[in-house]
């Protein structure tokens, strides 16, 4: 039986997922989380085999959950299901650690299809996820900036874009506010831009902000 944790903010959504999951034999969901705050805590006390995350949460968005599961329960698939669209943050997910990453307009029988796959320790990914990763891998060159961005960059990016400050990121990433600016200048430089305002623009017009 795979125990999952589903996580998203919209209970309309964690309510669909449930029952989709519910009609499955061999699949259950454990519990379900509103928040970042709520999966780091369900999960370091509840035995899952399966983590269903959004990257739009409260508190801690998914990008910040990964990176924490990933230190505290390096084992833990760790599944992504998010609004956004692949080509966005998809590579992303993937290089901080994500064992997959699903679209929300995904077909329920491939949503359950990975889930089953990334149980196994195996890595998931959709055909246009497949092509995304190769594209990256054959034309480096010619990517978007935000894909150049290191894991830890590209959280203080999207940190930066959604107007918080440095000293807001540097609590909630537990580093000083001088590695805050550190990360905020290579950030910059890697996109060849000059504010704040320059990364929030970037990052709405690309998608990346809800």
């Amino acid at each position: 039986m795979i125990r999952i944790l589903v996580a998203d903010d919209h209970a309309i959504v964690r309510a669909g997922l449930s029952q989709f999951i519910a009609d499955q034999p061999d699949m259950r969901v454990e519990a379900e989380a509103a928040c970042g705050d709520e999966v780091i805590r369900l999960v370091d006390s509840h035995d899952f085999d399966v983590v269903l995350l959004d990257i739009a949460m409260p508190n801690k968005n998914g990008l910040d959950c990964l990176r924490i599961l990933r230190q505290t329960h390096p084992g833990l698939p760790v599944l992504i299901l998010s609004g956004y669209p692949e080509a966005n943050y998809a590579v992303n997910m993937l290089r901080a650690g994500a064992s997959g990453y699903v679209s929300k307009l995904t077909s329920a029988n491939e949503l359950m299809r990975a889930i089953r796959i990334v149980a196994k320790g195996r890595k998931y990914l959709s055909a246009s996820a497949v092509d995304l990763v190769s594209a990256e891998l054959t034309r480096a060159a010619d990517c978007m900036l935000h894909e150049t961005l290191s894991e830890r960059e590209f959280q203080v990016f999207r940190k930066l874009a959604e107007g918080q400050s440095a000293t807001h990121i540097a609590a909630e990433l537990n580093v000083s506010i001088k590695t805050v600016t550190t990360y905020r200048a290579r950030v910059l430089q890697k996109m060849n831009l000059k504010t704040n305002a320059d990364l929030t623009y970037y990052a709405v017009t690309h998608k990346l902000l809800e």
